[in-house]
Parts: structure tokens; sequence; C-alpha cells
């Protein structure tokens, strides 16, 4: 049985737990991510048409956001994945050699060329969005643009408990330290 949206978005806003058929369990990152994809989906489903392209950039660091991790690209990735399950056609932007890219750090767009890159493939809008590193969660924040006037047409939060997985995929060296 499937959540429904509004459902999804409740939890996605929650973050404390994901529910599958009444069963409590710890938000999984992929269960997170596909409840946060998916409220975005229903947030800004009166104003996109599934038929014309959404481009997804590469989450970033908020204090730094030319720097990416794995664990951003893995977010991009999985949101992408996300919105094609809900019908969109998704430009996969790993093939495009117009896209500003940094070795290690995925399909970072700088706002000046995110207008000529959405043109270029007649995209409607852009996932964009930036994690925040704390002590003991990954706070990420997402939201569907239109990219010819910035205008933010879906947006949504939601954290990551940080455990050695979240704490391997943004990089941090001291991981061996805090989860044996």
């Amino acid at each position: 049985m499937r959540l429904p949206l509004l459902a999804a978005a409740t939890l996605v806003a929650g973050c404390a737990t994901w529910a599958p058929e009444g069963e409590a369990v710890p938000a999984s990152v992929f269960g997170a991510n596909y409840l946060a994809a998916d409220a975005l989906v229903a947030g800004g489903r009166a104003q996109l048409d599934p038929t014309r392209p959404i481009i997804v950039a590469t989450v970033v660091d908020i204090d730094d956001l030319e720097r990416s991790s794995t664990l951003g690209r893995f977010l991009s990735e999985s949101v992408s994945a996300r919105f094609t399950q809900n019908g969109f056609r998704m430009v996969e932007m790993k093939f495009q050699n117009a896209v500003y890219m940094k070795r290690q750090e995925g399909e970072l767009m700088l706002a000046r060329e995110l207008r000529e890159i959405a043109t270029s493939h007649q995209a409607q809008a852009v996932v964009v969005g930036t994690y925040s590193r704390a002590a003991s969660a990954v706070f990420v924040n997402l939201k569907v643009v239109r990219p010819e006037s910035n205008v933010v047409i879906a947006a949504q939060e939601y954290s990551l408990p940080m455990g050695r997985d979240i704490c391997v995929m943004i990089g941090r060296r001291d991981c061996d330290d805090y989860y044996r």
C-alpha cells in the first residue's frame, strides 16, 4: 500500500520516521529522498508539465556552493530517479559538456549558466539543493525553480540522521572515531 502524497509530505516534514503499512521504522536515506521528491512533485504538480524536461543540479554544501560530495551527488541521483518514477522527463546531465564540472563534485551549475543550459534543453524547471552538515544530522533543502525567473515553485526540507554511511558520504575524515 502506497502512502498518499499528502501523507508522504507530512512524514517528510516530520522527518522522524517512515512507516510503510503502519510499521514504525527509522527513516532510510532512500525513503527520505523519495518522500522529499514526492513532496516536490505534489507541491509543483499544478505548475509542472510531465512532457517538458526537468534538470536536477548536484546538491551542494551550503558552506561552499562550489563543493559537493558523494552524498550530494547521491541525493541528486535519487531525486531525479523519483521524478522519473513519477512520470516526469528528466535530463541526464552527466552526458552534457555544457555543464560546469569539477572533479569529484558533480554537475554544479553556476547561476548565470543555469538559464543557458535550461534554455538549450527547453527545461521548464531545475531542481537545486543544499545540504548542511551538523553533529547528529545532515539537513537537506531542495527546491524546484523556474530557470527563466528564478521563482521557486516547490520546496522541501528534511534531515538525514548522521551515521557512518552519511559521515563517509559527506567526506568527513573522522568517521571511524565516531562509528565503529
